[in-house]
Formats: structure tokens, sequence, C-alpha cells
């Protein structure tokens, strides 16, 4: 199928290169948050060297990728049909990554047995955005972190149609019941890559949930 490389410039080294597909929806493009999370990663904010990442929903894969050329151990996530995608672009930049990197079938709300123990960071750029997704990301969210895991949710505010309110629910309704949400200020985002429209949350379980 047609495709289009985009470059995503690195502090240190080669871009990577990243295709992505005139056809196949949403998964298929990088989007703007994708970029500025990406970008975050290399902030050196959160140490990724050696740590055990999970991305969920990581269409073209760009954060993971990103995060695995900072050294993580990393395993992109998202439905049958964007893997093929993700393949090339593991392939196209695997030169480029110093920890390693795998793409692996999630879909949100299903069993995730096979991606335990727990990750030490999650990575997620624009996942909310339908409505009917909500539930079945959370339940996985809650399934796939422990104690310690740091999930990084990276979302571009939008104004039209229903998208606020299904923002104003995930975060002010869903996710507050069983997580701790602190956002990311933006002069703490990349200088180039940030916009007062993409935010970055940082989100942990809330410790009351975990055994003593």
């Amino acid at each position: 199928m047609a495709g289009f490389v985009r470059e995503l410039e690195r502090r240190a080294g080669p871009a990577l290169r990243l295709e992505q597909r005139a056809a196949g929806g949403v998964g298929s493009v990088v989007w703007d948050a994708a970029l500025v999370l990406a970008k975050f990663l290399e902030t050196g904010a959160c140490p990724l060297a050696r740590r055990h990442v999970l991305e969920l929903g990581a269409g073209t894969g760009a954060v993971g990728i990103m995060a695995a050329t900072l050294g993580a151990n990393v395993t992109v996530t998202d439905l049958e049909e964007l893997q093929e995608l993700l393949m090339v672009n593991i392939e196209n930049n695997k030169h480029l990554v110093t920890g390693s990197v795998r793409a692996k079938v999630l879909k949100w709300g299903e069993d995730v047995t096979e991606f335990q123990p727990p990750p030490d960071y999650i990575l997620m750029a624009d996942c909310i955005y339908y409505e009917e997704s909500l539930e079945p990301l959370l339940k996985t969210l809650k399934d796939l972190t422990g104690p310690d895991t740091c999930v990084l949710c990276c979302y571009e505010q939008r104004t039209m149609g229903k998208n606020p309110e299904i923002e104003r629910k995930y975060f002010e309704q869903l996710l507050q019941m069983d997580f701790e949400l602190e956002k990311i200020p933006l002069d703490k985002h990349d200088e180039e890559y940030r916009s007062e429209d993409i935010h970055i949350m940082n989100i942990h379980r809330r410790q009351t949930n975990f055994p003593s």
C-alpha cells in the first residue's frame, strides 16, 4: 500500500524514518501528540535505559521506537491490522536502537497475561478519542500497571464534536478512581516540539489499591 515517510529528528544521531500509510485509519499516520511525547522522552526526564516499556495504541510506533533508541526494552502494541506497519518501522530504524523493540497485538480490554510482569513505563499518545474504547482502555491500564509503573499519556486537546466531553469523562471520572494524575508543565516539554494544546500526563496507580 502506498506510504510516505515522516522523519523525526533526534538530538543525537540520524533521524527516525517512520513510514505512514495513505489508507488504514487513524493508526497509520504520525500524530502531533506522538511527536511531542517522543521528543519529551529525549529530554531525559524519565530514565529509560534498560527499562521495560510498553506502548499502547502505538500506530506507527514513533514513541516506542524513540524509547528504544534511548536504551529501553520496548514492546509496541496495537491491533492486528497495524502490525505490518509497525514491523516496517522497526526494521527501518533498527540500526538506531540501543535497547530492543518488538511489536505485538494487544486489544484493549482483553487478556494481558503475556505482557506481565508490569512494565516500568506505559506510553500512550492520542489514544483517547472513541467513547466506546474508554472502558476497555481503562481495564487494560489497570491490568498492566503495578505500584511502580509510570504511565505517560500525551494527547491533543480537541474542541470539536464530542472530544472535549470524552476527554473530561476519561480524566475526571474514569481514571481518577484508580489513578493519580499529574500534568507535566509545558516548560518541561521539548523546546521545539511543544504546543499549548498538547498535554502530557504522568499517571500512577493509587497506592491504596495494592495489598500491603
